[in-house]
C-alpha cells in the first residue's frame, strides 16, 4: 500500500521547484506532467508546463495552442503551458557553434571555414537532445516560474537528457586541461612573451560554471524530483526497473512512482466482458508486482471513461494523484 502520498511527499519538500515526469512512451507522461502543474497553479503558485519531448501533445491536451512561447492555459489562474520549438533551439545552437567554431578558427590562424566543422557536429543524432537541455536550462535560469513541470521524452531520452549536465562537466574538465597545455605549449614556442587572450578557453571556463549551476538545480532534492509514470503492464515496469538506479546514480532524485490507467475493480460489473474481466486481472497480478520491486508508489491514477483532454478533465486526474 502507499506509505505517503504524492501529496505529503510534496507536503515534506515545500521548496519544490522542477518537477519531472518520465517513463516508457504511452503510459500517459504528458497527462500526468499537466494535472501535476494544475495542481500546483491551484495552490498559488505560478507554474509553467513545458515539455522537452520532441514529439509534443500539449496543445492536443490543452485543447489550445501553446507551441513555441509560453501561454497562459485557459480556464486556469497561474498555469502557463509551453511546446519548445525544437527546430527554433536547434537553429539557434548552429548558430551559437558557427561563431564559436570560427572564433577558434581565427584564433589558432586556421583557413578552414567553420561551415565544414558546423555540419560535421550537428549531424550527431544527440546534437537536438543537446539543444533541448540547453533549452530546458535555460527556462529554468530564467527563473520567472514559482513552479517548473516537465513532460519529458520517453525514458532513455529523458536519462541522457537530465544526465548530460554530468557528461558536459566531465568532457569539459577534459578540454580545459588540454586547452591549457596547449596553451602553454603555444607560449613556449612563440618569440613573443605577450600573453594572447584565449577565447576558446574563456569560452568552456564560461559553460563549466553553467554546466555546474545546472547540476546542483538537477541534483537539490529540496527543488527538484524525477518522478516515473507507469501502467501495470509488464513492460513499463521493466522500463522503470532498468532506469531508476541510473537516476540514483547521476544524483538526480527520484519523487516516486504513479501509477496510471488502472481499471477500478468497483467498476467491473458481474456482467462485464470477459476482456474487461481479464484485463483487471493482469493488471492486479502485475500491481502486486509494483508493490514488491518498485519503490515509493505515490498515487494510482484510474482509468477514466473517456480520454484526458482540458482543464476539467485534468483536474480529475489532479484529485486522483493528490487527493
Amino acid at each position: 500500500m502507499i506509505d505517503k502520498t504524492t501529496q505529503q511527499f510534496l507536503a515534506e519538500h515545500p521548496d519544490m521547484k522542477y518537477v519531472f515526469f518520465g517513463g516508457k512512451g504511452g503510459v500517459g507522461k504528458t497527462v500526468l506532467a499537466g494535472a501535476a502543474a494544475l495542481w500546483f497553479a491551484r495552490q498559488g503558485k505560478r507554474t509553467l508546463l513545458a515539455s522537452t519531448n520532441p514529439v509534443h501533445s500539449l496543445t492536443s491536451m490543452l485543447d489550445q495552442d501553446v507551441f513555441g512561447a509560453p501561454t497562459l492555459v485557459k480556464g486556469a489562474d497561474n498555469f502557463y503551458a509551453y511546446e519548445i520549438d525544437t527546430k527554433d533551439t536547434i537553429e539557434r545552437s548552429k548558430k551559437e557553434i558557427r561563431e564559436k567554431i570560427s572564433w577558434f578558427l581565427r584564433f589558432a590562424d586556421i583557413k578552414t571555414k567553420a561551415d565544414e566543422f558546423v555540419e560535421s557536429a550537428t549531424m550527431n543524432p544527440a546534437f537536438e537532445e543537446s539543444a533541448m537541455f540547453e533549452n530546458m536550462i535555460d527556462l529554468m535560469f530564467e527563473d520567472k516560474y514559482e513552479v517548473y513541470v516537465f513532460d519529458t521524452a520517453p525514458t532513455a531520452n529523458a536519462r541522457r537528457l537530465l544526465g548530460m549536465s554530468s557528461v558536459y562537466s566531465m568532457w569539459v574538465n577534459k578540454m580545459l586541461k588540454s586547452r591549457e597545455e596547449a596553451r602553454s605549449l603555444r607560449e613556449l614556442l612563440s618569440y613573443s612573451k605577450k600573453k594572447e587572450k584565449d577565447p576558446l578557453l574563456e569560452y568552456l571556463l564560461q559553460f563549466q560554471q553553467r554546466m555546474g549551476r545546472a547540476k546542483e538545480l538537477l541534483t537539490d532534492d529540496h527543488k527538484t524530483a524525477f518522478f516515473f509514470v507507469t501502467l501495470p503492464e509488464a513492460l513499463p515496469i521493466a522500463v522503470i526497473k532498468r532506469f531508476i538506479a541510473w537516476f540514483h546514480d547521476f544524483g538526480i532524485p527520484v519523487g516516486g512512482v504513479v501509477v496510471n490507467m488502472k481499471i477500478e475493480e468497483a467498476m467491473v460489473r458481474e456482467d462485464a466482458p470477459e476482456f474487461v474481466k481479464n484485463r483487471l486481472k493482469m493488471q492486479e497480478d502485475y500491481m502486486e508486482e509494483i508493490w514488491r520491486s518498485l519503490p515509493d508508489v505515490r498515487a494510482i491514477v484510474p482509468l477514466f471513461e473517456t480520454e484526458v483532454r482540458g482543464v476539467e478533465m485534468l483536474e480529475r486526474t489532479a484529485q486522483a494523484m493528490f487527493g
